[in-house]
């Protein structure tokens, strides 16, 4: 239940940025959560999830999460930590003696599970790049390509050169689909099925799953239009930053598809918020106290850009150490990351925070106005709720 003077000190600025991107035609859907000291004071849907059957949005819409699933993958990995079945200083040939990517002068690098976590390894992302070893190799980023399996897109990644040697640098990459296999390896179960034992099942997420439990209650995949976003095609690529993103939306629905770690789940808001509550608290039913302190602390170079200035990267998520330099209300520590099907999430423990807002709008929901309007109006509500 949300307590009526939280609901005002919240509800009008949020509806506001909500309004707005529904009018000015930014977006087509959404679902908006905020729960502060665990108690939900903020939820709306608002609307359509598919906008050719007026069907409109309900906080119990079916997402595709995109890079939301990554957090809930390298806590299934964690899981694994604490049960002396990985430790972070494994070499990955430990787990997948042939997954082998060599450097461009073909020296064979070792790179660590730590690495994989904290996208220092040296490998990439297909999008981030036009036309190079990524697109010839045909590797796919785990949005596009239904039905191919993990093996063989492992192999087309193991045949990339690396962009620079472990520890060398951070880029965004297709490590955490890496960390799916060494989960499976290490686990001795698939990898679906480890992240249900460890994480999903703890917690009772029954619609968070590298499938779709109810078909009726996904959204629609949009992208960003003029005059206002359309559906997307089914594959299409949509171009984001010097590359494109190649997506395509039937993906979920094949139970061929081999489960990404880093882009391949669906799920609601309110499982996610559920799960991004457990790490806030401590971790719960899935994780230890100490391994959650670990995963939020900042485990890259100072010179390391992840989300931009004043931002570091733990296991999991990108993390706020500088606040002025990163142009943010938010407190130093706050943990966040997005998706590119149109999602961004937040925990900002100082504040005792959590807050999800997905959409079904690539790429508005993940980069555009609506985010920075959003996490604004939650943090203008702020000193009402004081005490």
């Amino acid at each position: 239940m949300r307590d009526p003077e939280e609901e005002t000190a919240f509800g009008p600025g949020l509806d506001a940025a909500i309004d707005l991107a529904l009018a000015e035609r930014r977006l087509v859907g959404t679902v908006v959560l905020v729960a502060r000291d665990g108690a939900l004071v903020y939820a709306r849907a608002a609307g359509f999830a598919d906008r050719a059957a007026g069907r409109a949005v309900a906080e119990d819409t079916i997402f595709r999460l995109a890079s939301v699933t990554k957090p809930i993958t390298t806590a299934t990995l964690m899981a694994l930590v604490e049960r002396g079945a990985v430790a972070l200083s494994d070499p990955v040939t430990r787990f997948l003696p042939e997954f082998r990517p060599r450097m461009r002068n073909g020296r064979e690098p070792v790179i660590t599970i730590a690495q994989l976590l904290t996208h220092s390894s040296g490998l990439g992302y297909r999008f981030l790049k036009r036309g190079g070893s990524y697109e010839a190799l045909g590797i796919s980023d785990g949005l596009d390509q239904p039905g191919l399996s993990m093996a063989e897109n492992l192999a087309r990644l193991g045949r990339a050169p690396l962009a620079f040697a472990p520890g060398a640098k951070w880029r965004y990459s297709l490590a955490i689909d890496v960390i799916g296999a060494v989960i499976e390896a290490a686990s001795g179960m698939g990898f679906a099925e480890a992240v249900e034992r460890f994480v999903t099942g703890p917690l009772a997420l029954r619609d968070t799953a590298f499938r779709v439990t109810d078909p009726a209650r996904l959204a629609v995949a949009y992208m960003g239009a003029a005059p206002e976003p359309r559906p997307m095609g089914d594959p299409e690529a949509v171009e984001l930053w010097s590359g494109e993103v190649r997506f395509a939306p039937s993906r979920i629905l094949d139970p061929a598809s081999y489960p990404s770690g880093g882009a391949g789940m669906a799920g609601t808001a309110p499982e996610i918020l559920r799960f991004l509550e457990t790490i806030r608290s401590g971790g719960g039913e899935i994780l230890r106290p100490e391994t959650v302190a670990l995963m939020m602390e900042n485990h890259v170079r100072p010179d390391a850009r992840t989300l931009g200035p004043g931002m570091g990267f733990g296991y999991g998520w990108a993390v706020l150490l500088d606040p002025v330099a990163a142009e943010t209300p938010q407190s130093p520590g706050t943990i966040s990351w997005g998706g590119v099907y149109g999602h961004r999430w937040f925990i900002d423990p100082a504040e005792r925070l959590t807050v999800v807002a997905l959409t079904n709008t690539a790429f508005e929901g993940m980069e555009g106005r609506f985010v920075t309007d959003v996490r604004d109006a939650i943090y203008e509500g702020l000193p009402a709720l004081a005490g």
